[in-house]
């Protein structure tokens, strides 16, 4: 099993692939990772060294694997922070090529764009690339409420909200759409949510809110959604198992009081974690159990 991972990277910290790597590794995944940054670490600290890389070596680094074969084998690609809209570009024509050269290959898009607390925090030109080009290109893609919500031109403050919102989207290409850090109006308090949606079914599940917002969640999810879907699990699991090692390593994050994610250390927890929090089925207004579609 193959992954094609092109996201920034940094010495420092888990964010980019430096979050996503490793644990589709746990999960039996040869990962090619290619930069679209290297940076010293992710922004917030008091100092960032690096930058973002220029268009045409990401360009050339996307060229030299395929020339190693590399599209014709793997299963998948994720893309997550590009850094410039060049590179966003670069990004739309490779997975072109790639989908046109294996047609059985899934395209996962992570459209870092930014959250609820910072609003848009990339440079203006990306956000329409991203929507326009990249999720049109993508099989799934797993924005957060926020960039949900600005995909979609409209608040989703509602599952039904979401929902028809989510499947006006899928015109323009993504078959399933997964949204994080959800807080809908129905969210208890003390949990978060994640909804997957697609042409005829959904599913939420729910974890604990935990008092910490390490960056990097979003880049975590979606590797660990990859893994799953890639060792051909089905949405439903899919979902539950990544909220629910995500959620482990939040957990231990906490417990250790880290600004950084804990992620090494809870490896076991990528593949099994402890504590499983199943999707339950929704469409609109009606809720049903897994159980209950048996």
């Amino acid at each position: 099993m193959t992954v094609i991972s092109i996201q920034s990277q940094v010495a420092y910290g888990h964010v980019g692939n430096s979050a996503a790597v490793f644990p589709m590794q746990m999960h039996g995944i040869d990962v090619i990772a290619v930069p679209t940054t290297l940076l010293s670490n992710r922004p917030g600290y008091p100092t960032i060294r690096g930058r973002v890389l220029e268009a045409q070596l990401v360009a050339d680094l996307l060229l030299g694997i395929e020339e190693r074969g590399a599209v014709d084998t793997c299963q998948m690609i994720v893309s997550g922070y590009l850094g410039s809209a060049d590179i966003a570009a670069v990004v739309a024509d490779f997975v072109a090529r790639a989908r046109a050269r294996n047609p059985a290959l899934c395209y996962v898009c992570d459209p870092v764009l930014g959250d609820r607390d910072r609003g848009l925090f990339v440079k203006a030109d990306i956000p329409p690339l991203v929507r326009d080009r990249l999720c049109g290109l993508a099989d799934i893609i797993t924005p957060n409420h926020f960039e949900f919500e600005w995909l979609c031109g409209a608040k989703a403050s509602t599952s039904d909200q979401m929902i028809e919102a989510a499947r006006a989207l899928m015109p323009r290409g993504p078959s399933t759409v997964v949204v994080t850090s959800a807080e809908l109006s129905d969210t208890p308090d003390g949990e978060i949510e994640t909804l997957a949606i697609e042409r005829t079914s959904a599913w939420r599940v729910r974890t604990p809110k935990l008092p910490i917002s390490p960056n990097g969640t979003g880049d975590l999810f979606a590797a660990l959604f990859a893994s799953a879907r890639v060792q051909n699990k089905a949405t439903p699991e899919a979902l539950g198992h990544a909220a629910s090692a995500i959620s482990a390593v939040l957990e231990r994050t906490a417990a250790r009081g880290t600004e950084e994610m804990r992620i090494v250390e809870s490896a076991e927890l990528l593949v099994n974690p402890k504590r499983l929090f199943e999707a339950v089925v929704i469409d609109g207004s009606q809720v049903q159990t897994s159980s209950d579609q048996a």
